[in-house]
């Protein structure tokens, strides 16, 4: 029958660990001479530097084929999204309540609309956007000829909002039964919402639910256009002043005062049917006005 094994003590162990990490007789440090040591190493740091180079060489050849003003793939958006302010959402639909009794109820909405128009104040407008852009045509810039290498912007101020501007009635129409929401259209790089330049895309409205609690839309600018000249957009870093062109429309609220909206902007190459997308094209949103 084989020997057992005979159990070492701690002491023991510790001898081992010792003689394992240096031994004296052969020269080896925990198992190698010094010189494995140096050819393992050298091994190790050619094969990351090797791998190291290679992935940089890789994400190097990646971003040298990247255009930074254009993304490679925008498939995905044939059609822009459109928005409306004051966005108040409930928990599945856009709801843009207030009451005209409460200060701090229709403040809340003026609160949201000074925040959103902040850009688009007419002295930062002309300060950032001073280019004299061609109304009714599209700003076609085949070169950088701007400042810092970009390209040149359309003003877009806050007072083309006429009365819903915010100057003229610092409450946006809240405080009673006339309220101005603001319907704006998405960014995509290189877009243009029609074919031709001499129709320019405009925003309509139409009232789903409470036809007779609204008496009057009105749009501003004039029949709600968005100008041919805030068309196309080249990104971000190409056009960092660039603003989107707003319509804001204007409800007079009668009876019930309240009422289910469509607003959609009308263009040849803009679709609003998209069941999976509710918000492209169009936006629908409830406006009620409490007292």
């Amino acid at each position: 029958m084989a020997a057992l094994k005979e159990k070492r003590t701690c002491g023991q162990r510790c001898e081992d660990f010792g003689h394992f990490v240096w031994d004296s007789d052969e020269g080896k440090f925990m198992g190698r001479t010094p010189e494995k040591w140096v050819y393992i190493s050298l091994y190790y740091v050619s094969f990351y530097a090797v791998m190291t180079s290679l992935f940089s060489l890789a994400i190097w050849t990646l971003m040298y084929t990247l255009d930074p003003y254009t993304p490679d793939y925008q498939d995905r958006l044939a059609s822009p999204g459109v928005m409306v302010w004051p966005d108040t959402y409930g928990e599945e639909v856009i709801e843009i309540t207030y009451n005209t009794s409460d200060k701090a109820s229709w403040m809340k909405m003026t609160k949201i609309l000074n925040e959103f128009l902040e850009p688009y104040n007419d002295t930062k407008q002309l300060e950032c956007n001073n280019y004299n852009c061609t109304k009714g045509k599209y700003f076609l810039q085949k070169h950088f000829l701007g400042p810092h290498h970009t390209k040149y912007s359309c003003p877009f101020l806050q007072s083309m909002l006429g009365p819903c501007s915010g100057f003229e009635d610092p409450t946006f129409g809240y405080n009673c039964s006339m309220p101005c929401v603001i319907i704006k259209m998405n960014r995509i790089i290189n877009y243009l919402p029609t074919n031709r330049t001499d129709v320019a895309p405009y925003v309509n409205c139409t009232v789903l639910e409470g036809e007779g609690n609204v008496a009057k839309i009105e749009y501003y600018p004039e029949n709600g256009n968005m100008d041919p000249s805030y068309f196309p957009y080249y990104g971000r870093l190409a056009q960092p002043s660039y603003v989107n062109p707003l319509v804001a429309v204007r409800f007079s609220l009668v009876g019930a005062k309240h009422a289910k909206i469509q607003c959609r902007v009308v263009s040849e190459k803009i679709s609003y049917e998209n069941y999976h997308d509710p918000y492209e094209g169009k936006v629908i949103f409830y406006l009620k006005a409490l007292k």
